[in-house]
């Protein structure tokens, strides 16, 4: 299958139009951006909606604006600080890559990226954000939004080769401002280009492959709209139990279990996952954030 080489350049202007109102939208993105404030906003937004991190990231520059504050911060507050967004192992990752930037760093986020991969929980995605949008680096910063609008727009396919669609995406970046196209088109999946496809006011619908060859838009990736049961799993148990340590300096399992109204059994197995992750840590017969 061949690879789209380029956008027509009615369809980069479309792009661009469509973003300038949005370019705004989120609180990460008003102001100058720097490596700190975009790593933050990109680790929150691993797995959480962005309507869920604009009120907490802001919270969270407040309560520690510079990457040394939160460097020198104790990992328990940094965890209460991240309340509201779960998959606290990120806040693990966050605090302890803000002790690495300061450490082997001088204290500046590097916006290089082999030097953010090197940074605790930065995979290839996040450290090419952080990379174009604080740096400029011309790199695609391809994530599941991306690469199922460039799929489509580009192939016509919801599931071409993985690396065919990375290389034209590297191919789409814009030269000029290669951090705002890559957000650009992650506004464009979160909006339009969904699992289930919402193709009216798409700015990639003239060009969309994919569109021509389903007009109607009834055909979806399979399993879309599926989510994993939250209510009564493990994610659930781990996440009542930070919520209750949040609150209390310590509670052995059996308080937890109490308080959670979960079996203890499940909260012995989620405390061995947290203790493991750093979420929380042992003392004594009771369990507690970490100093």
């Amino acid at each position: 299958m061949a690879a789209e080489p380029s956008l027509p350049r009615s369809a980069r202007v479309a792009v661009w139009d469509w973003y300038r109102s949005r370019a705004r939208a989120y609180a990460w993105r008003r102001g100058r951006a720097n490596g700190y404030r975009t790593l933050v906003s990109e680790l929150m937004l691993q797995q959480t909606q962005a309507a869920r991190v604009e009120p907490a990231f802001a919270a969270f520059m407040r309560r520690f604006p510079t990457v040394t504050s939160l460097a020198r911060a104790s990992r328990a507050d940094v965890l209460r600080a991240w309340a509201g967004l779960g998959y606290n192992r990120r806040a693990v990752h966050l605090h302890a890559a803000a002790q690495a930037v300061v450490r082997d760093h001088r204290g500046r986020v590097p916006t290089d990226v082999q030097a953010l991969r090197s940074l605790p929980g930065v995979g290839p995605y996040t450290a090419a954000a952080v990379a174009s949008i604080a740096g400029g680096a011309r790199v695609a910063a391809i994530d599941v939004n991306v690469r199922r609008v460039v799929a489509r727009a580009g192939f016509g396919d919801a599931a071409p080769p993985r690396s065919s669609v990375d290389a034209a995406a590297e191919r789409w970046i814009d030269r000029d401002d290669p951090g705002g196209w890559n957000q650009a088109l992650m506004d464009v999946g979160r909006e339009h280009c969904r699992a289930v496809p919402r193709c009216d006011g798409c700015p990639l619908i003239r060009v969309c492959r994919w569109r021509r060859t389903h007009p109607a838009g009834v055909t979806v990736e399979r399993g879309a709209g599926r989510q994993g049961r939250f209510a009564g799993s493990t994610r659930e148990v781990r996440g009542r139990v930070v919520d209750v340590l949040r609150a209390r300096r310590s509670a052995g399992p059996a308080t937890l279990a109490l308080v959670t109204g979960f079996d203890a059994g499940r909260v012995r197995e989620a405390l061995d996952g947290l203790v493991r992750d750093g979420v929380v840590e042992r003392s004594g017969r009771s369990y507690r954030l970490p100093a």
